[in-house]
């Protein structure tokens, strides 16, 4: 797992966004979560995770605060989760989610990318079933053992455990990602999350080469450039 996740590291590198579009990215998903769970970071952990990786990505604390405020009253733009799959460039496997309050749109939008850059959009679980859906947990400590046992005792599904260089890393299963976290705080107290997130790891990659790099570059840049699109996973290796 941990070899598919470097992996994944660079593809996020190489398709990060603007700062605007990371901007946007953040305020639509933290009003999401504000509206749906309530305001309060203390009593909406996944708000709270949230706030935490948008201050770590240098979200400015207005942005942060204007989504909260927004989800406040409960009105608003209704926005939904979306998710479309399908073959990139090279034969590569794609995972798009989105936010949108007009799937419809979103779903035209997504499909347009597909075929300007000679791809296949498909059905849901189309690529999905070649991925691990998982939360990471990636942090500066020494004891795995620690780490592990803490795990263990609170009942966390730990589907595995790297440590390299100092670092830590826990995989776990999504429903687990809470009481993982929470167990985690309470054994080594308050902790400085290099990698808190919830993703689509590829169980394998998919060699793209030649003149389909290019086209793979232009088809995740088309994607990124849509506001309703929040993340891209794929399992393509340059």
């Amino acid at each position: 797992m941990g070899r598919a996740y470097q992996n994944r590291k660079v593809s996020m590198a190489k398709t990060s966004d603007a700062k605007a579009k990371l901007y946007s990215k953040y305020g639509r998903e933290i009003y999401v979560c504000a509206k749906s769970g309530g305001i309060d970071p203390n009593g909406n952990l996944a708000l709270r995770g949230l706030i935490e990786r948008a201050k770590k990505d240098q979200v400015p604390a207005h942005v942060i605060e204007k989504a909260i405020e927004k989800g406040k009253g409960g009105g608003g733009e209704d926005f939904a989760p979306a998710r479309y799959e399908g073959y990139g460039p090279g034969g590569c496997m794609v995972i798009v989610d989105c936010l949108t309050d007009n799937p419809n749109r979103t779903f035209g939008d997504v499909r347009l990318c597909f075929t300007k850059t000679k791809c296949k959009i498909g059905t849901p679980g189309t690529v999905s079933h070649m991925f691990d859906h998982t939360a990471i947990l990636a942090f500066n400590y020494v004891d795995e053992d620690a780490v592990y046992e803490a795990l263990l005792s609170a009942d966390v599904d730990v589907t595995d455990i790297e440590n390299e260089d100092g670092k830590i890393t826990v995989f776990t299963p999504p429903a687990n990602y809470f009481k993982a976290k929470q167990a985690l705080a309470d054994a080594l107290g308050e902790i400085d999350y290099e990698v808190d997130e919830i993703q689509f790891i590829p169980k394998s990659v998919t060699a793209v080469t030649g003149d389909d790099i290019p086209l793979l570059e232009k088809f995740l840049d088309m994607l990124n450039d849509l506001d309703d699109v929040q993340n891209v996973y794929h399992d393509a290796e340059y």
